[in-house]
């Protein structure tokens, strides 16, 4: 199959933020959803690649009130040639006392679990499913709810922590990766738990459809201002 455009999106972005180098081992953050399977598709894709070279495998993390990986799914990565590990934990029962459950701490529970493993098994890079229109909603979120401007960095490094975050899909929006999966016919799956209606990210979402009219060229301009700030003219 010819480079489709998804894959060329994100070979944009692998190259001008350098996600991957000689010698890393990649764990792929595995939910099930199009967004994780498509990354598993063209890293398996990137490794039949000359260079750089490197390693890739995926994890997925099950918990007590997500969606199970679909066995075919597992398969289809194996296919690709992308090793897949399921890890159950339950993230209800590490819920604090007089606290609700809510999408945030669902998913910094699968993130720290991802973050052992990789440092269990010498991983070095995580690559999260995070894409364009995550990374502009989380900045609408902090923006009118924190008064900050924060975002999803593409690569995120720590001084103190062995592992290095990447989002692969940062350039590529919602609707190319849904055509991607449509092409391929992915099997997947979405998250179907009863704690989803206290989560901001919807409101977001609508707020960055009204914003940009789901222009992807207008959602690129909003990211890449984010890179070209101009501090001279800001409060």
């Amino acid at each position: 199959m010819a480079n489709p455009k998804l894959f060329r999106t994100i070979d944009k972005a692998v190259s001008e933020y350098n996600m991957i180098e000689p010698g890393d081992r990649i764990l792929i953050a595995a939910s099930g959803g199009k967004d994780s399977t498509a990354l598993a598709e063209y890293f398996a894709a990137r490794l039949q690649r000359k260079h750089p070279v490197f390693e890739a495998a995926a994890l997925h993390i099950a918990t007590d009130i997500g969606s199970p990986f679909a066995p075919a799914l597992a398969d289809r990565f194996r296919d690709w040639g992308i090793d897949v590990t399921i890890k159950t934990i339950s993230v209800l029962e590490r819920l604090k006392a007089g606290k609700k459950m809510n999408c945030w701490w669902c998913s910094s529970q699968r993130r720290l679990e991802l973050s052992r493993y990789a440092q269990e098994h010498q991983f070095n890079k995580i690559a999260l499913g995070h894409h364009l229109d995550d990374i502009l909603e989380t900045v609408l979120m902090n923006a009118l709810t924190k008064g900050e401007l924060a975002a999803m960095p593409p690569v995120l490094t720590f001084e103190k922590f062995p592992v290095t975050f990447i989002r692969p899909l940062c350039l590529a929006d919602i609707p190319m990766i849904v055509r991607h999966a449509e092409m391929q016919g992915y099997i997947s799956s979405t998250c179907t738990c009863n704690y989803q209606a206290n989560s901001g990210r919807k409101s977001a979402r609508s707020r960055l459809e009204a914003l940009t009219g789901g222009s992807y060229e207008l959602k690129r301009k909003f990211f890449d201002a984010l890179r070209n700030i101009n501090t001279e003219y800001l409060p």
